[in-house]
């Protein structure tokens, strides 16, 4: 079956929306409105308790008397204030120490599986900025080359390139192959770039775990992962009908060039299309560019 994908590229950065309830929006507590239910409803006028006898004034003491009195009060007080003030003082001290139990922070060197993979393959990818438009790639070499989408570039020629530790280079477009919709940039600070190792997808496998990096919607270092669902899906892009790695891994705008890798961190794909309903974004179906495809497409644009 062949199925024809859109591609999308990076818009404006959007984020989702938060409903705040009013102010005046309270509810009652459930006593309150427990109390007001239980309050019986009466027809006409209620029945009037009698009224309650009048309750008797003692005589006042004679003022002397009161004046003694009052004395002893504020004796007794003091001295118990005293005494009570004492022994908190006596008794001061810092409150015991309670420790909740927790397990023991694990050392960075422990990160196994996609964590591991994760935190290998995120210095080689970078943050693209094109005019309006953005998306991702990674790093190809050791001489300052990055592989992208050409539609993420498309008409540009002088591009920003944001590193994953948030350094912005200058990058410049030195070649384009629409058919394949990929692009080759290149900086001149090429000691700043972390080299990916490229992978066979030849070697892809449908079930194989695999992750995906970028910055979709402008969330530089975004990590998501799935598994291959497909090895060899016909899918239209860039105008022509091509073969892709089809994964499950959330691909949304913004992921357009960015590495699809296995789990040795090994890059076996250009992340470049996802198949959107109708409101858009991603719906668990996306597409990558076989890295053998890619590799031999960057290496001519290189050399040339």
């Amino acid at each position: 079956m062949v199925l024809e994908a859109a591609v999308r590229g990076l818009g404006s950065p959007r984020g989702p929306e938060f409903l705040t309830l009013p102010l005046g929006a309270r509810q009652e507590p459930a006593e309150a409105r427990r109390a007001v239910l239980q309050v019986p409803l009466f027809q006409g006028t209620p029945p009037q308790a009698p009224p309650a006898p009048a309750p008797k004034t003692p005589a006042a003491p004679p003022r002397g008397r009161l004046l003694l009195i009052a004395a002893l009060v504020a004796a007794v007080t003091g001295a118990g204030a005293g005494v009570a003030g004492a022994r908190l003082i006596e008794g001061a001290g810092p409150a015991p120490f309670v420790a909740l139990p927790r397990v023991p922070p694990a050392p960075s060197a422990s990160l196994t599986g996609m964590s591991a993979t994760a935190a290998r393959v995120l210095p080689s990818v970078v943050s693209i900025q094109a005019g309006r438009a953005g998306g991702s790639g990674f790093a190809l070499d050791g001489q300052g080359h990055i592989l992208t989408n050409a539609h993420v570039v498309r008409g540009e020629q002088e591009v920003t390139v944001v590193l994953n530790d948030g350094r912005r280079l200058n990058a410049r477009v030195i070649g384009e192959d629409d058919g394949e919709d990929l692009a080759v940039l290149e900086v001149d600070h090429s000691g700043d770039l972390t080299p990916a190792t490229l992978g066979r997808s030849s070697e892809l496998s449908v079930g194989d775990q695999v992750l995906a990096i970028g910055s979709p919607l402008g969330l530089t270092g975004t990590v998501t992962a799935g598994i291959v669902s497909a090895t060899d899906r016909e899918v239209r892009l860039g105008g022509y009908w091509r073969t892709a790695v089809q994964t499950d891994a959330s691909i949304n705008p913004g992921n357009s060039g960015g590495p699809l890798v296995n789990a040795r961190g090994e890059v076996v794909g250009v992340n470049t299309a996802i198949a959107a309903g109708r409101g858009g974004g991603n719906i668990g179906i996306g597409f990558a560019i076989p890295i053998d495809r890619a590799a031999p497409i960057a290496e001519r644009i290189i050399r040339n």
